[in-house]
């Protein structure tokens, strides 16, 4: 077997991820460091030009993180105080938190149980005169059921924004042809590049669509609605005072991550094929465990595999699967956070039953699965899971805590 690396779970842990970086990477920030320009610039440029004719968008505008990107992508909708947001629960609490930044409503519909992304068909009944976006969310990395809900967005003139923070290089079936999720299908689509995803800056965003006025106001928020960009005042021969019209964000990113997202993009297309045949493997070594349910792609989703998600047997204790494979070596992550059960939403009054939402946090746990993984740490995975699950039904818990959901951080 291949040795480990050391991670934050200690000494020889599988982890949950590993983030794909190399000498490429190392010797592009290097670059930008030596250039003297290091904040957004050419660079930036460059990876917005590059992003966007990957995931075959008109317009690409990189941010600090994914939860600035919701944030513009929901200010440019026009949402304001009092407007409401349908949503799900089911998600990192940055989805709904970017509702509240705007001082909106987040409404929480309930999810499908088997793509874990929200219900079209809670849709049109959420529907109220205040609702001015549908914010949905392809869910570690699985794409939304976008035909339905732009169906039902169109029908009633709502803009739908798309939070893909986990799904760069999945796909969805549009037309009859297999496009990317990010071209987009919806108004915008709204990206991160934590380390937890794909591929990394470091920490970034992206919003993507087709809109140019969208771009524009865009690219005037991130930048405290500068009127004459930095790049441009510095390239000129005369002095040019610039002007900053309205309340805006200090949202940018840095010529140093472009650099390092320019070289994981030409990752990407190998990334995600590695993803891909580790999910299979998976679906292999873990078919024959009792009672275990095995993520699948419906008819329109080709994932990128952002997470594997499996959902534990009747009868087994979450915690105590967890804390099982964590004394054998190996990390995994509760099933994703549901928003309304944080403290910080105990204030908000929940309109609809979010059954499937909670029965996902508590009963599925995410397993190990990045593109360096051996067959070998795989099939390990696979023994432990199954033993945990025999020793899990008894229901007797180990772990003091339980990570909060840093797979899902945008």
């Amino acid at each position: 077997m291949v040795a480990r690396q050391q991670n934050d779970g200690g000494a020889g842990m599988i982890p949950i991820t590993r983030p794909v970086m190399g000498e490429a990477e190392a010797d592009a920030a290097r670059r930008v460091i030596l250039s003297g320009w290091i904040t957004q610039g050419p660079e930036v440029a460059a990876f917005e030009r590059e992003f966007a004719a990957l995931v075959g968008a008109s317009h690409a505008c990189a941010v600090s993180n994914c939860t600035t990107a919701l944030h513009l992508a929901l200010l440019v909708a026009g949402i304001q105080p009092g407007d409401e947001v349908i949503t799900v629960s089911h998600s990192y609490i940055a989805t709904a938190n970017s509702i509240r930044y705007c001082g909106a409503v987040p409404v929480f519909v309930d999810i499908d149980p088997r793509t874990f992304n929200l219900d079209p068909a809670r849709i049109e009944p959420a529907i109220t005169p205040r609702t001015r976006a549908i914010l949905c969310v392809h869910q570690i990395g699985m794409p939304c059921d976008l035909r339905q809900i732009i169906d039902v967005a169109r029908k009633h003139a709502i803009p739908v924004i798309e939070d893909a923070a986990c799904a760069l290089g999945s796909e969805t079936l549009w037309n009859g042809s297999w496009e990317k999720i990010g071209r987009p299908h919806g108004d915008v689509a709204c990206f991160s590049l934590h380390p937890r995803k794909v591929i990394s800056t470091g920490d970034g965003g992206m919003l993507t669509t087709s809109n140019p006025e969208r771009d524009r106001k865009f690219r005037l928020l991130r930048q405290h609605a500068m009127s004459v960009p930095d790049t441009v005042r510095h390239g000129s021969s005369q002095v040019i005072f610039e002007s900053y019209p309205m309340l805006a964000y200090n949202y940018r990113m840095t010529d140093i991550q472009a650099a390092v997202g320019r070289e994981q993009l030409k990752r990407l297309p190998q990334i995600v094929d590695q993803r891909r045949a580790c999910a299979a493997r998976y679906r292999t070594l873990l078919a024959d465990v009792p009672g275990l349910t095995l993520p699948d792609e419906p008819e329109w989703a080709r994932t990128n595999w952002q997470s594997y998600c499996v959902r534990l047997p009747a009868g087994c204790d979450q915690r105590s699967v967890m804390q099982a494979m964590l004394d054998a070596g190996i990390s995994t992550r509760r099933g994703v956070m549901c928003s309304h059960r944080e403290e910080a939403y105990r204030d908000l009054p929940l309109r609809y039953p979010l059954q499937h939402s909670e029965d996902a946090q508590d009963e599925c746990i995410l397993l190990p699965l990045y593109p360096q993984m051996t067959a070998d740490e795989q099939q390990e995975v696979a023994t432990a899971l199954r033993d945990a699950c025999v020793a899990g039904r008894t229901g007797a818990v180990g772990a003091t805590s339980i990570v909060n959901d840093a797979e899902c951080q945008r």
